[in-house]
């Protein structure tokens, strides 16, 4: 991730001495799901294939592949009080183990985090359900695709947001971070189930 300083009177020496300064931690879990027209396999099949929906769905951030199984992401510019950041992390999306598929964040060789760290543990677990339960689907299949985020994100402010009262900063951080995270798991889930539906030419569940 890379930080934004807006602070004109943030200089040199503030920087030196702020690494002596506790960071602030904001952590959230989440939780949420999404249905595919189609069969388990049908819909393992494309989250194995990520080389291709991954960074079309990503789409308006920034992707950029770092490897086999690996992107850099730059998730956009968020802020409050005059401080702003532009998330850009690195993300490793595992191979499917025991029908688990688990997204954990990994370092982006040569880049140096400026002022915060985060930590990202996502797991999305296929749900083949019952023909009973999936009568509404035009294929006759369902799969929900179920998933829960750990979000750890550990800021160094800068001097200014740190006359803050702190309780001002932690309630503002939190309710940034679940901003963030409901925009663009919206966002991202809307287009998954575009990409993979306008794939096989299937009709898009309703939102």
């Amino acid at each position: 991730m890379q930080s934004h300083y807006t602070d004109s009177e943030f200089s040199n020496t503030e920087e030196l001495t702020s690494s002596a300064i506790e960071p602030t931690q904001f952590h959230s879990r989440f939780v949420d799901c999404m249905e595919m027209y189609a069969d388990a396999p049908t819909v393992a099949r494309y989250f194995d294939a990520h080389h291709g929906w991954f960074c079309r769905c990503a789409q308006p951030m920034t992707v950029e592949p770092l490897g086999e199984n690996s992107y850099a992401l730059v998730v956009g510019r968020f802020g409050s009080f005059g401080y702003e950041v532009e998330p850009k992390i690195g993300l490793d999306l595992l191979p499917e183990d025991q029908g688990i598929y688990r997204i954990q964040a990994v370092p982006i060789p040569g880049y140096d985090a400026p002022g915060y760290d985060v930590d990202f543990q996502a797991a999305m677990e296929l749900v083949e359900v019952s023909s009973r339960e999936s009568s509404n689907s035009p294929t006759g299949n369902l799969t929900r695709v179920q998933w829960q985020l750990d979000l750890t994100v550990t800021i160094q402010f800068p001097r200014f947001i740190r006359a803050l009262p702190k309780s001002l900063i932690q309630s503002t951080g939190d309710r940034l971070l679940r901003q963030v995270v409901r925009q663009v798991s919206q966002r991202l889930t809307r287009k998954v189930q575009e990409d993979f539906h306008g794939m096989h030419g299937v009709q898009l569940p309703k939102g």
